[in-house]
């Protein structure tokens, strides 16, 4: 392979390092210390493969190799360096690592592409810090204002754009992050699977065509607090209790909608949280996920009259749409290039629709997209147990290679 295994375990396990919870999984929330840690060691392992280095007004992390002809679009390959709380290590630095191992072997190999070659790393994909998934890659395509960056927060109180100016970012510049469509030819993720698939079927990659549509929503469902000894049952107003009556009935409306439908409530947040006092306030998150536009549309509909038909008896309740994204088609000229690639290898490889949502989706909007995924363990994500095998990453990683090194060279279809 022209790949490197061993350079590609040293930078998954050194970026690993930049965890706030170490021996409990990865957590590395956006503009915190340990991405402060992450992004400098990837800046510096991208300056020494050669790659021009640069942040734009959000944080997200460019390495640039000119092409022959500067004036062209651009390929791109990478992925997101944020976790969700006690994470793993793979999810999104493994798409961050192909790249990053793809330049280095531009370098090694004197490779010139006529494209010029783009890595990137991004913020803020999981939504973990201010509820909004997909930040960077929203941003890149102009969904993202400043007035947003403003008023996104934290569970702390702090905006993401208080966040972003403590490492020196501006989100009253956001408007310089967007790309334009003639600056980007391709972009290329590679991503874990997330799932028990590939694993099971002893195959190597999974080429992707198809991201479902997802949506999430945040509810916040308000009372009154009282002492919990002196408010007699029937006087309460208790936000927590009318909330469990939503939430119990959320779960069927996907079972019943069928199609592939999933619903999950993410985030719960009980205030003021005190164990003698009567919840005023609950916050809470649901994500609804298909194949199909209408069942997302079906089910999210069923979920707000749930939802409103709680105002009773001094409750009050308000949902904020935070994401919608229609189901997503990816390219079918890199789907065949990287079909091409795996054949030319000898992978063992299908084509799969993916049920997570991922930054490629929103990049599809703008420029031809590929992804490709590589086998997890037990189908396992979003926990300490998350794990890929550094060769079946490695094969992944491959695949890449080949597919930027064709769609970069001047004969690459413009």
């Amino acid at each position: 392979m022209q790949t490197n295994l061993e350079r590609i375990k040293n930078h998954l396990e050194q970026l690993d390092v930049y965890t706030a919870t170490p021996d409990q999984g990865t957590t590395r929330l956006t503009y915190s210390k340990e991405d402060l840690g992450a992004r400098n060691y990837l800046k510096s392992e991208m300056a020494k493969v050669g790659l021009t280095v640069s942040e734009d007004a959000i944080g997200n992390i460019y390495g640039r190799l000119e092409g022959a002809n500067p004036d062209l679009p651009a390929v791109i390959v990478g992925s997101h360096f944020d976790s969700v709380p006690n994470g793993g290590a793979f999810d999104g630095p493994a798409g961050v690592i192909t790249g990053l191992e793809v330049a280095s072997v531009f370098h090694e190999q004197q490779i010139k592409p006529y494209f010029p070659l783009e890595i990137i790393a991004m913020v803020e994909e999981e939504g973990a810090r201010f509820g909004a998934g997909l930040l960077a890659s929203r941003t890149i395509t102009g969904k993202v204002t400043k007035e947003m960056l403003h008023e996104m927060k934290d569970a702390d109180g702090i905006t993401a754009a208080e966040a972003m100016a403590g490492l020196g970012f501006d989100a009253n510049k956001v408007h310089t992050a967007i790309r334009t469509k003639d600056s980007v030819k391709a972009f290329i993720e590679l991503h874990i699977e997330q799932g028990p698939v590939l694993e099971s079927a002893n195959e190597d990659v999974a080429l992707v065509d198809t991201v479902v549509g997802l949506t999430e929503i945040k509810v916040t469902i308000k009372g009154q607090a009282g002492h919990a000894g002196t408010t007699p049952m029937l006087d309460r107003k208790d936000a927590l209790v009318a909330a469990v009556e939503i939430l119990k009935e959320l779960p069927e409306l996907a079972i019943q909608e069928g199609g592939g439908t999933v619903l999950t409530i993410g985030k719960l947040n009980v205030y003021p949280n005190g164990a003698n006092v009567i919840p005023d306030k609950v916050v809470f998150t649901v994500d609804i996920r298909a194949k199909k536009e209408i069942h997302v549309l079906n089910t999210l509909e069923k979920t707000k009259k749930i939802i409103q038909s709680a105002e009773k008896n001094g409750i009050t309740c308000e949902i904020e749409d935070m994401l919608y994204e229609k189901p997503t088609y990816l390219s079918k000229e890199i789907h065949q290039a990287l079909t091409e690639s795996a054949d030319k290898l000898g992978f063992k490889y299908r084509t799969m629709v993916s049920g997570a949502g991922h930054d490629a989706m929103i990049f599809a909007g703008m420029t031809e997209v590929g992804l490709i995924f590589v086998p997890s363990h037990n189908g396992i994500s979003h926990a300490p147990e998350e794990w890929t095998d550094y060769d079946q990453l490695q094969k992944g990683i491959e695949v890449v290679l080949e597919t930027v090194k064709k769609w970069t060279e001047e004969s690459a279809n413009e």
